[in-house]
């Protein structure tokens, strides 16, 4: 027969934890609504100029037009150094949220390695850094309290450093990965081929496809933009990571609410019977000594 005690300890116990995860969604529930606002004003500025830039590297490479800047919009067919910078949590609690991200980095350093290519990996948040250091995979940059509590000057920080190997020839290839926000319930892996900026197709003849600039300013105006673009991505896919992060967690602090609501139940159905067996006893006792007397 269980014991009354220690099941109805078990009880308190789960409906402790209930508590808990209840208001930990609670919370999620509220960031979450913070973060996606933040998420969505940036999501239509970031397609609009990465689609602009991949506008102009196609120019560039299709009219072999360009100044010095041409060195972002330079395919590289066969590279022989990748660098991967991906975006994980600092916190757990979010279901697979950081395994999904970490699994699709190993994916795409396999696929480059598989090539030949050496890949450097460059991580922020905690939970990446702390799953690949337990590998015994070297990381090139760690980055830990920025996933949490992003801004545009602590992505500037990160992006900088993966630009300037770039520019200096340490790298040939930046590859952004982090797993996106897409609606309350779900979330989707995004990656951008950062550096060198990738190409769209676009119809020659058609002349307002085509970005006009001056021949003076040409410089000038593609060193910005290009400026822009990797922080304004890096900035973007900190933000809309944590606004992922929010909706996993509370996605997984629901089921975890709704999983101990079950377990209670099932305790206490298990309370009852012990109860009424123990009643039971007893009254069996009690018989059993008046026939004896």
């Amino acid at each position: 027969m269980a014991n009354l005690k220690d099941i109805k300890r078990n009880i308190k116990s789960v409906k402790n934890t209930q508590k808990t995860t209840r208001a930990m969604k609670l919370v999620s529930t509220a960031k979450l609504r913070r973060a996606e606002e933040a998420a969505k004003r940036a999501r239509d500025y970031a397609d609009k100029l990465n689609e602009m830039l991949s506008e102009i590297s196609e120019k560039i490479n299709k009219f072999k037009v360009g100044g010095s800047s041409s060195k972002f919009f330079n395919r590289v067919e066969n590279p022989k150094i990748v660098d991967i910078l991906f975006v994980t949590a600092d916190k757990g609690l979010c279901g697979g949220f950081n395994a999904q991200t970490i699994k699709e980095v190993k994916r795409i350093a396999a696929a480059y390695e598989a090539k030949g290519a050496a890949v450097r990996l460059r991580c922020v948040g905690r939970k990446g850094i702390d799953y690949f250091r337990f590998q015994g995979t070297a990381l090139l940059d760690q980055y830990i309290g920025i996933s949490a509590a992003p801004t545009y000057e602590k992505a500037q920080e990160v992006i900088q450093k993966a630009v300037d190997d770039f520019i200096n020839g340490a790298t040939d290839t930046i590859i952004l990965v982090h797993n996106g926000y897409k609606n309350m319930i779900t979330q989707e892996m995004k990656r951008v081929h950062l550096m060198p900026v990738e190409s769209i197709a676009y119809d020659a003849q058609t002349p307002e496809s085509m970005l006009e600039i001056e021949a003076e300013d040409e410089e000038k105006i593609l060193d910005e933009l290009v400026r822009k673009y990797f922080e304004y991505n890096m900035f973007y896919a900190l933000i809309d990571s944590l606004a992922a992060e929010h909706s996993a967690r509370m996605q997984a602090m629901d089921n975890a609410t709704n999983n101990a609501k079950e377990r209670v139940n099932q305790l206490t159905i298990q309370y009852n019977k012990a109860r009424q067996e123990a009643i039971t006893t007893e009254l069996i006792e009690i018989i059993s000594g008046m026939e004896a007397l």
